[in-house]
């Protein structure tokens, strides 16, 4: 009864187990990348990054028109105070209401306005490449960390398939041992060749599995979950006829780092010119509309006040308009304004030299890539003729070995080429696939909806 119990108890503990792993989705590349640039934290913050520079955009357009205000006051005097209505000084208690309208609009003061919303204008450009190339980011991260797993998986089943034929070598030397055709060395030999495959079998499927997490942790995805990648249907570029200054001037028409930076470098200098307006005087035309309405209170002293309506007082005899200009000059403040100057100044200076390392940058990468997709290709060509000639090669010394016409050092020596060969071969080709992708990237040609 206790065996049973136990029995009943495990299957249900495992019960979440095995319903996990009856879940497993199958992930093909477009859907990791479109779940990774949804779930990126860094993508997520440069995009609310984005919202606000589109807001400062409107404030620094709307500050060009008059600023409006409306002021209200309530109080009461108790002792004296000068009565309009009475046209003297009185001893009591009076109530007083007012209220205005009040716009300003600023005339002239150095064009600090104008450039600050031409500098705000350019912030956004500036913030929208920064998405764009954040996005590119993320696109690259997911396509080099899925193309790795995918790299893990097939050296796995390479490493499974060379235990399987070992495990059968291993079997046709037993049968041979027993015959008396074979020493026994060689199945204690062949033996440790299929604990060798074991040992790799179970290395790369834990690196597998450890590359899988990183993609998880990219996507923003539960680790414990899990997932099976779909092989991307990529046609592999074999065309090396690429002319290295067109890619060049590609790279600089669509790079959206490279126009993030001009973008930054043209609105410092706006801020700098925006910094020296405030050297200028300031002139501001203005304009107040307000009524008021005051009731004093029955005293002594004045045991019958001239009081009025709210309605005669606050709309018809209290009622003034002031209008005007006012200017400020500015004198002395501390050298603050010229503090502010310099400081924008060497922020313009600063832009201007990122995005001549930019510029730089991009030819650089663009360079790298042209070279390394290049290198990809010939290694590619290469691994596929290596491969050709391992696998017949292995098929050769097989039908000797079976013959005993070699031994087995030639025979495991045969195999180890064979499997080196399609471990070569396998990330031969996965590195070209990659490096196509990293091309576009570095182009900055790179984007959802380009992936094949």
């Amino acid at each position: 009864m206790r065996i049973y119990l136990i029995v009943i108890i495990s299957a249900i503990s495992l019960a979440p187990v095995f319903g996990q792993q009856a879940d497993t989705t199958t992930l093909s590349f477009k859907e990791a990348v479109n779940v990774a640039i949804k779930n990126n934290n860094t993508l997520a913050k440069e995009n609310n990054e984005m919202i606000f520079n589109q807001v400062q955009k409107a404030s620094s357009i709307a500050s060009l028109a008059p600023s409006v205000e409306g002021n209200a006051s309530v109080r009461r005097t108790d002792g004296n105070s000068f009565n309009q209505q009475e046209g003297r000084v009185i001893n009591g208690k009076v109530d007083y209401v007012y209220g205005s309208i009040d716009a300003e609009i600023t005339v002239f003061n150095g064009f600090n306005k104008i450039n600050s919303m031409r500098q705000a204008n350019k912030l956004v450009d500036f913030q929208a490449y920064r998405v764009k190339r954040t996005r590119e980011d993320v696109i690259q991260q997911v396509a080099s960390q899925y193309l790795q797993c995918l790299l893990d998986r097939e050296l796995r089943d390479i490493d499974k398939a060379n235990l399987k034929t070992q495990q059968e070598k291993l079997h046709q030397i037993e049968e041979q041992v027993k015959a008396g055709s074979v020493a026994e060395v060689d199945q204690y030999n062949q033996a440790y060749q299929v604990k060798s495959a074991e040992l790799a079998v179970l290395r790369s499927t834990n690196t597998l599995n450890n590359d899988k997490v990183q993609l998880a942790l990219l996507l923003q995805r539960a680790p414990e979950l899990p997932f099976v990648l779909q092989e991307p249907d990529w046609k592999l570029n074999e065309d090396s006829n690429l002319n290295i200054d067109e890619l060049y001037q590609v790279a600089l028409d669509n790079r959206a780092d490279l126009r993030s930076a001009e973008s930054m470098e043209r609105a410092s200098y706006l801020g700098y010119k925006a910094s020296q307006g405030n050297y200028y005087p300031s002139i501001a035309a203005f304009y107040s509309y307000g009524s008021a309405y005051n009731y004093v209170y029955p005293s002594e002293a004045i045991p019958d006040p001239a009081n009025r309506t709210f309605e005669q007082q606050f709309t018809q005899d209290n009622t003034q308009s002031v209008y005007g200009f006012s200017m400020n000059i500015p004198i002395f403040r501390g050298l603050q304004t010229r503090s502010n100057v310099v400081r924008s100044k060497i922020d313009y200076e600063n832009a201007e030299l990122d995005a001549k390392n930019t510029q730089l940058q991009v030819k650089s990468d663009v360079l790298l890539a042209y070279q390394n997709l290049n290198d990809a290709l010939n290694a590619y060509l290469v691994s596929q003729s290596q491969l050709e000639a391992a696998e017949v090669s292995f098929e050769l010394e097989s039908e000797r070995n079976r013959l005993g016409i070699s031994d087995l050092v030639q025979y495991t020596q045969a195999n180890q080429d064979y499997n080196k060969a399609q471990n070569d071969a396998a990330q031969a080709r996965y590195t070209l696939m990659f490096q196509n992708l990293l091309l576009d990237y570095a182009l900055g040609t790179l984007t959802f909806e380009s992936i094949p």
